[in-house]
C-alpha cells in the first residue's frame, strides 16, 4: 500500500512535535487512550479531539480540529472510516503537516482529499508503534531490550 512507506513513517514520527488525536477517548482501556498517552510520555503536544470529553490526559479536549488553537503537526485519526473525508478536509484547513489513520481505518476519498492538501498520508498503521520501531522505543512494550543473550533454555 502506498500509504505506508517506511520513508514517510520515518519522516513524520521523526519531525511531528504535536499530534492531534481525533477520537481519542478517556477510557484507559481502549487503543486510543494507550497511543495518546504514549505520544504524551515521549514529548508530543497531545490534542484530544472529542465532543464528548472536557478533558483526556490531563489535557483539554476539543470538539473539532478547528477548535484547537494552536498548530498541529500530525492528525491521527481512531474514528471510522467513513469520517474520515470530513476529518481530512478539517486536517487541510488547520495547515496539519500529516494525516495518520490508525489500524483499520481506510479511506481512499479521505487520503485523496489529503493528499491534494499538501499533507502525507499514513494509513492502516499505528503512531505509536512505529514511532517505537524507528526510535528504537519497542522496549516499552517487552520488546527490542537490546539485551543479547546466548542462554538457552530447555534440554541441550
Amino acid at each position: 500500500m502506498r500509504y505506508q512507506e517506511p520513508q514517510d513513517i520515518q519522516r513524520v514520527v521523526n519531525t511531528a512535535r504535536s499530534v492531534a488525536v481525533v477520537g481519542l477517548s478517556g477510557n484507559e482501556l481502549r487503543a486510543s487512550n494507550f497511543v495518546g498517552f504514549y505520544l504524551k510520555r515521549h514529548g508530543f503536544k497531545v490534542f484530544p479531539v472529542n465532543p464528548r470529553e472536557k478533558e483526556i490526559l490531563g489535557e483539554t479536549s476539543y470538539p473539532s480540529l478547528a477548535d484547537i488553537p494552536e498548530p498541529v503537526d500530525v492528525v491521527n485519526v481512531f474514528r471510522a472510516p467513513d469520517a474520515v473525508p470530513g476529518i481530512a478536509r478539517e486536517a487541510v484547513a488547520i495547515g496539519a503537516k500529516a494525516l495518520w489513520l490508525q489500524f483499520g481505518v481506510i479511506s481512499e476519498e479521505g487520503a485523496r482529499i489529503a493528499e491534494e492538501g499538501g499533507l502525507t498520508v499514513i494509513m492502516d498503521r499505528c503512531m505509536k508503534i512505529e514511532h517505537a520501531r524507528y526510535l528504537g522505543r519497542m522496549h516499552w512494550l517487552g520488546f527490542n531490550t537490546g539485551r543479547i543473550t546466548s542462554v538457552r533454555t530447555g534440554i541441550h
